[in-house]
């Protein structure tokens, strides 16, 4: 999983007044919490911004006034109108402590359904799961070189060493539709094979 840097400063005070100040200088209230104690600080929105608006998740190592505090984005707060990030919080990373995480799938290779005229559906955008903070990859990828027009990559045939897959294993993560002038590549072989044989 990448890493990246960010720097904030701690909150003297907490709550709505407070907040409000924080967004008027341009920041945005955060907090970190994980590991027993919570810590309330501020961060510059434009620097917030290149990581929430980014496919990627990351580790994010955070410096607070010259303490650094690695964490991911747990959940975050967009003004309902604007998109503005309104508040984040941070979940704190310790080695040897699992966290749950949704981390981005990304296709790779070419369907021979596809390449048949069928049509692709990506199901899961982002895929749950739980490790180490070591274990976390960047991205989940499927090959779906293999799949025919029907078939499908179900969430219970991702594996990712040293991680546990938390969504349910018989939901389908991609999967190859028939499509309107779609050729059905089994019946084609199947006729080849016929062929061949007479």
């Amino acid at each position: 999983m990448k890493t990246v840097q960010l720097s904030g400063s701690l909150r003297a005070n907490v709550g709505k007044k407070d907040a409000k100040a924080v967004r008027n200088a341009g920041n945005v209230p955060c907090v970190l919490y994980g590991t027993g104690e919570q810590t309330t600080f501020a961060v510059k929105h434009t620097d917030l911004e290149k990581i929430v608006f980014s496919p990627d998740v990351f580790q994010i190592e955070i410096d607070i006034d010259g303490t650094t505090k690695r964490g991911i984005i747990q959940d975050l707060q967009m003004h309902p109108v604007t998109d503005k990030i309104q508040h984040v919080d941070f979940l704190e990373l310790v080695d040897d402590k699992p966290v749950k995480v949704g981390i981005p799938v990304s296709l790779v290779g070419r369907s021979k359904g596809v390449l048949n005229g069928g049509r692709l559906q990506q199901v899961f955008r982002r895929v749950k799961i739980e490790g180490l903070p070591k274990d976390l990859p960047a991205t989940v990828e499927l090959d779906i070189t293999p799949l025919r027009i029907g078939q499908a990559i179900r969430i219970g045939q991702i594996e990712i060493p040293g991680c546990k897959v938390l969504d349910p294993a018989s939901a389908v993560a991609v999967s190859v539709k028939m499509a309107r002038g779609a050729v059905n590549d089994t019946e084609e072989e199947e006729e080849g094979e016929e062929a061949a044989e007479a």
